[in-house]
């Protein structure tokens, strides 16, 4: 018998049936990966497999007796623990990291609050142990890495007995090497016998770990493989339909390249890149975790500089040393971590809608610091009816707004002046499937600039795109190139 099934659970909100008699199984030692595009009830059936969420029928069994935890911590005390994407919430600033470690340990009594600090680290280091991997135990959680906040997470699960993990996109934000850190302590844990359930559809995640491939649509399961696992019907299962198809407006592509890129390296010894972007055209660059989409759209930024190579915007020498000069040239950037690098605090002056657009625009909207004729409330104003953003004014927080609703003001920011070149790293992250079509519209629907996005989504690729170019993470060159009419079956 499996360790974890699901027979016929449902679950509805409102008029939406998010899981329609979803069937599942997964055994011990196992690694499956669960894909599904935004909406296809991946998040509903791992809430309610973690406690978050009660089902509205089926039954689940756990090793064999019944499973409906009524919340996290009862999930937890059956050993499914659950290790969320987002890093911020897998810690606590301004612990260290063995404090951190013990947390769990400390809210339910069963280690002691009056502990030496020799003590604790000693603990600390055993469950490091148990792990199999090591970590720097007096060095404050906030500042960890990303991989080294979910190797935490991890050691604490494991720390509490968790038979079953759950891993929800792990990898998102990790470096190459990291998510290859991350590979190997999964695959110990396999061989230990744990149950690993791992959210994700990036497909270098899969190819590393995937005993077993599940994918959801529309609430239930359509497609499962096991090794050797062929991606691309995998693919065209949770896209449901052809990988060579297309959805949104066409674009108006017209005219000579408005940016090129000729003989570039982004490190030296890896082959060169060429790329020709055309005015009204969306190329999107995919492939693995680590591929170089984003190192190369940082370079195009101005955050940092090619190994080699020529990049020409409008046919004129393009090499910004800075992010000033590229805003300057006509080129933006919406960067992945929107948190980290498009937002101001809250409460901090610039955390609203109209701060957060003009915030890069000041210096040309405001000269001499005269903020005098309120251009970003205006700008604020029309970017909301503009891309349906869902704020009552400009003048509304950035933290009242949904992922989807941020994300729509991060590109009504480069929307409010006139673009050449607009870089997209991983703009749906976060994002829910009604806000990403309006981005998406958004997107396709500007003829007067060229758009080159990263994602490692194939889904959001073939959504967005006129053009997909893979690139190979060890020579960091197009490994393949999809035109349109290849895309559309044409």
């Amino acid at each position: 018998m499996a360790y974890l099934t699901l027979e016929t659970v449902e679950k509805s909100f409102g008029a939406t049936r998010a899981l329609d008699g979803t069937s599942f199984a997964l055994e011990r030692g196992e690694i499956v990966c669960l894909m599904g595009a935004n909406g296809a009830g991946k998040s509903t059936l791992v809430n309610i497999v973690a406690g978050a969420l009660a089902s509205d029928g089926g039954r689940m069994t756990l090793d064999g007796a019944a499973y409906a935890p009524r919340s996290p911590a009862e999930a937890a005390a059956r050993g499914v623990v659950t290790v969320h994407q987002s890093t911020d919430r897998l810690g606590t600033p301004g612990l260290s990291v063995a404090d951190n470690l013990l947390l769990d340990g400390f809210a339910d009594g069963t280690v002691p609050f009056l502990l030496s600090r020799g003590s604790v680290r000693a603990r600390a280091a055993l469950m490091l142990r148990r792990a199999g991997f090591e970590l720097p135990l007096d060095r404050d959680f906030a500042d960890l890495p990303p991989a080294e906040r979910q190797l935490l997470a991890i050691a604490r699960a494991v720390a509490r007995d968790a038979s079953l993990l759950i891993l929800d996109e792990p990898t998102a934000s990790l470096s190459r090497r990291e998510a290859e850190r991350l590979y190997a302590v999964l695959g110990d844990l396999r061989r230990r016998g744990h149950a690993i359930l791992y959210i994700s559809h990036r497909l270098g995640d899969l190819e590393a770990l995937a005993d077993r491939v599940v994918v959801m649509r529309g609430g239930r399961i359509v497609h499962e493989a096991v090794r050797p696992i062929d991606f691309d019907k995998a693919i065209e299962a949770m896209i449901g339909r052809s990988i060579h198809a297309v959805r949104g407006a066409d674009s108006a592509v017209s005219g000579p390249p408005v940016f090129s890129l000729q003989d570039v390296r982004l490190r030296s010894g890896a082959l060169p890149l060429d790329l020709d972007i055309a005015r009204g055209e969306v190329v999107a660059l995919s492939g693995v975790l680590g591929a170089g989409k984003s190192r190369l759209l940082s370079a195009i930024f101005g955050l940092h500089p090619l190994a080699s190579g020529t990049m020409l915007l409008d046919g004129k020498p393009y090499r910004p040393r800075n992010p000033r000069q590229a805003i300057d040239s006509g080129v933006f950037m919406a960067a992945e971590d929107r948190h980290r690098s498009s937002l101001m605090p809250t409460g901090w002056p610039g955390s609203t809608i109209a701060g957060t657009i003009g915030l890069p625009h000041l210096a040309r909207w405001f000269p001499a610091f005269l903020t005098v004729g309120a251009r970003d409330l205006t700008e604020a104003d029309s970017a909301i009816r503009r891309l349906g953003i869902k704020a009552g004014s400009g003048r509304a927080g950035m933290e009242t707004l949904s992922g989807g609703n941020q994300q729509k003001v991060i590109l009504g920011r480069w929307e409010a002046e006139p673009c050449r070149l607009l870089l997209l790293d991983e703009p749906f992250q976060g994002v829910d499937v009604g806000a990403r079509a309006d981005i998406i519209r958004a997107i396709r629907s500007n003829s007067r600039r060229a758009t080159l996005i990263a994602t490692s989504d194939p889904e959001e690729a073939h959504a967005v795109a006129d053009r997909i170019i893979e690139l190979d993470h060890y020579t960091l060159r197009p490994k393949q190139a999809v035109e349109r009419s290849d895309i559309q079956g044409a």
